[in-house]
């Protein structure tokens, strides 16, 4: 019997989340973990579980590598967890960052976790190679308001990626407008401004063609209505129907991560504990500066599950 509890919030990881030996420890201690890992090595036809428990880390990190696996460790988290608490609770929303949102899908039975599986190497693969055609990148700026960071890219022809937390965001564009961009913004007092290590310019109009390729990808999935609202990237709002859920997967790959705003949304709607389900803990970080009253919890390894009760 599923309990609901209009004060919690799931919110899964996104990309830069990795780490070698992620859910080893789950796939030993947990039967529904090992589960998990050994689906994923089914659908997506190799030991995608061997790549996540021993590496090398440059290959995790590969785009097309890192976003299934991600998936499979918050989703074997999740399974986990959800066993060792004995009665499942369901929160009022569930939400994920970038590719996390996917995550949260599997979560809200909207997707079968095999096709999440398969859309997020495909995802990968097509910003990847998105990223190889239109050389780009992105860069982290701290300490300047959205106004300014806005002034920034006019000026220089960035975009805003990701809006992740007061004096946190993200810029994407061409290599040269990075360069131009972090200069700009040392020169406007940002605090710091330094370049991520991703392979292209996510969550900006150079992953157009990345979107091209997904609108035919998702066409043969099937999506369900979400069985709890899901707050999407692009518009920091619930989404309720697979046809949004459908519209949100392509419209985030090149629009900015509304993560900032997504929490606000869920803290307004009376959200007061927010559980952090996959590997690292960036996103409560970034929560804890969102909205400093919240209870924050995360949930990564079997030790972390045994001492939280979802």
């Amino acid at each position: 019997m599923a309990e609901q509890q209009g004060s919690l919030a799931y919110v899964f990881p996104g990309q830069g989340s990795q780490r070698v030996g992620m859910g080893l420890d789950l796939y030993h201690n947990f039967p529904t973990a090992r589960e998990v890992f050994e689906e994923a090595d089914e659908a997506l036809g190799f030991p995608l579980s061997r790549l996540c428990f021993e590496g090398p880390e440059e290959e995790l990190a590969q785009t097309v590598n890192a976003q299934p696996a991600i998936l499979t460790a918050s989703i074997a988290c999740l399974k986990a967890a959800s066993r060792v608490a004995g009665q499942i609770i369901c929160p009022a929303f569930m939400a994920g960052h970038s590719l996390g949102e996917y995550t949260a899908l599997v979560a809200a039975q909207v997707l079968d976790f095999a096709d999440a599986l398969r859309l997020t190497r495909e995802r990968g693969r097509l910003m990847q190679e998105a990223g190889v055609r239109v050389p780009g990148g992105m860069a982290a700026i701290l300490g300047l308001d959205e106004v300014s960071v806005e002034q920034v890219c006019q000026e220089t022809g960035a975009e805003i990626a990701n809006l992740n937390s007061p004096g946190q965001i993200v810029v994407s564009g061409t290599k040269e407008a990075m360069v131009r961009a972090m200069d700009l913004a040392r020169a406007m007092g940002a605090r710091r401004a330094m370049p991520l290590n991703v392979s292209g310019a996510f969550h900006s109009q150079l992953m157009q063609p990345a979107a091209e390729g997904m609108t035919n990808v998702l066409s043969e999935m099937e999506f369900r209505h979400p069985s709890t609202p899901v707050v999407v990237n692009s518009t920091a709002q619930p989404a309720t129907t697979a046809d949004e859920v459908k519209e949100e997967l392509l419209r985030q790959l090149c629009h900015c991560v509304q993560w900032q705003r997504s929490v606000e949304y869920m803290v307004d709607a009376g959200v007061c504990t927010f559980i952090e389900i996959g590997p690292g803990q960036v996103l409560s970080g970034l929560i804890k500066r969102i909205s400093d009253e919240s209870q924050i919890l995360n949930v990564e390894d079997a030790s972390s599950i045994r001492a939280i009760s979802i």
